[in-house]
C-alpha cells in the first residue's frame, strides 16, 4: 500500500484534532459555568480600573475592600471604610497602636514636639462664645493688646459665635503658618462696638513644664506636663536658676503625666544619678533587639535629696523616670500607684499623609 495515501495522512491528523476539540469544549464549559453561577463576578482587571486604590495589595482584606467598591448596592465613603478596617485591626493589638489620620497628625505631633504656629492664646468656649482666659506673655495676641477676658466675635469677618463653634474649629481658624495674618473682631467688657484687631502668627512653644520654683530655701519644685522634645532644655533652665537661689533638695512632679519620648526622661534622670554605667531601663520586642539606657555620669548640679511626685496618671516616661529613681535608691517615691504602661511604640508613616503608631517593644 502506499504510505502517503490520503486515509494514512487522515489518520496521523486524528489525535491533534480530537485534543483541540476536547480542549474546546473545557475552556466553553469553563466559561458557561461562571456565567451561570457567578453572574456578578468581576474580573480582575476591572477592579483593578475602579476608583479604590489598586497599591493595597492582594490580601484578603484589600480584596473585599475592592469587591465592596466594584460592587455594592450603595455609594460608600471608602476613607473612612478604610479607616474603620485600620482602626479595628489595631483595636485587637494593645491600646497604645493606634492610626492617626492625616487631619489628627499635626495636633499630635504638635503635643511632642513643642511648638506650634498660631496667635498665642489660651481660649475657652462659653456659651457658645469663644473667650480668652490669657494671651500668652510676648505673644502675638499679647504684642497687639488682646487682653484676658476679652471675646473673639469674628475672624476674617465672619461671625463665629453662636455658631456652635468647637475647640477644632477654633484651632483650625486661628492656627497658620508663621508669619500670616489674621483679623479678629473683639467684643471687650459691655461695650457691643467690636474692636479690630490684625494679629500676625508666630511660633508659639508648648511648654512640657508648667512651673519650676523654689519650694523652701533649699528645696526646688519642678512640674513636668509631658516629654516632649524640648523638655530637657525646659528642666535645665528651671534647674540653673533654682541653683542659683540655693536649692540642695529637688521635687520633681509627674502627676498626670502620660509619658512622650523615653530620652528626655533618660536625660533628667542622668542629672540626678551620679554614678556612671547604673542601668535606667532597657526596652525588648520580638523584632526589636535589647537596648539598654545607662547612666553616663555627667551631673551638672549637685543635687542631694530627690522625690518624685505620682499618681494614677503618671505613666510610660513618667514611671520610667519614678522607677530608675526607686531602685538606684536615689530618692522617695511619693503618692499613689501609676498607671502601668511598660510599652514602648514607634510611629511610622503613611502615603495617605497619617501615621502608624506600634507598639514594638516593653520596657524592662
Amino acid at each position: 500500500m502506499n504510505q502517503n495515501s490520503p486515509n494514512k495522512k487522515f489518520r496521523v491528523w486524528i489525535p491533534l484534532l480530537l485534543s483541540l476539540f476536547f480542549i474546546s469544549g473545557m475552556f466553553l464549559g469553563v466559561r458557561l459555568m461562571q456565567f451561570k453561577y457567578f453572574p456578578q463576578a468581576t474580573a480582575p482587571n476591572e477592579l483593578e480600573s475602579s476608583n479604590l486604590s489598586t497599591n493595597l495589595g492582594n490580601g484578603r482584606v484589600e480584596e473585599v475592600l475592592r469587591y465592596i467598591d466594584a460592587r455594592y448596592v450603595d455609594d460608600v465613603d471608602k476613607d473612612a471604610l478604610v479607616e474603620k478596617v485600620i482602626k479595628n485591626i489595631l483595636k485587637d493589638l494593645d491600646p497604645h497602636s493606634n492610626y492617626i489620620s492625616a487631619k489628627d497628625l499635626q495636633s499630635v505631633n504638635e503635643q511632642l514636639e513643642g511648638n506650634f504656629d498660631g496667635i498665642g492664646v489660651e481660649f475657652v468656649i462659653l456659651d457658645d462664645t469663644l473667650k480668652v482666659v490669657s494671651p500668652l506673655a510676648g505673644g502675638p495676641s499679647d504684642k497687639v493688646g488682646i487682653k484676658a477676658g476679652d471675646k473673639i466675635i469674628t475672624v476674617q469677618d465672619t461671625a463665629i459665635s453662636g455658631t456652635g463653634i468647637t475647640n477644632a474649629d477654633v484651632i483650625a481658624k486661628l492656627r497658620g503658618k508663621s508669619g500670616s495674618k489674621v483679623d479678629l473682631g473683639i467684643m471687650r467688657g459691655d461695650n457691643p462696638e467690636l474692636i479690630p484687631f490684625t494679629v500676625t502668627r508666630d511660633e508659639i512653644p508648648i511648654n512640657s513644664v508648667d512651673v519650676s520654683y523654689m519650694v523652701d530655701e533649699e528645696t526646688g519644685y519642678v512640674k513636668i506636663n509631658r516629654f516632649s522634645a524640648t523638655t530637657y532644655n525646659e528642666f535645665m533652665e528651671g534647674m540653673e536658676k533654682m541653683v542659683e537661689k540655693g536649692m540642695k533638695n529637688l521635687i520633681i512632679d509627674v502627676r498626670q503625666n502620660p509619658g512622650g519620648y523615653l530620652t528626655e526622661a533618660t536625660k533628667i534622670l542622668n542629672q540626678i544619678i551620679k554614678e556612671r554605667g547604673e542601668l535606667l531601663v532597657y526596652t525588648e520586642g520580638r523584632t526589636s533587639a535589647r537596648n539598654p539606657y545607662k547612666t553616663n555620669g555627667l551631673t551638672h548640679h549637685d543635687i542631694e535629696n530627690v522625690s518624685v511626685i505620682i499618681d494614677e496618671g503618671s505613666a510610660s516616661a513618667s514611671e520610667i523616670l519614678a522607677g530608675a529613681v526607686q531602685d538606684l535608691d536615689r530618692g522617695t517615691i511619693i503618692g499613689r500607684r501609676s498607671f502601668g504602661k511598660g510599652l514602648v511604640q514607634e510611629q511610622y508613616d503613611l502615603s495617605d499623609g497619617g501615621a502608624l503608631r506600634l507598639t514594638i517593644g516593653k520596657y524592662y
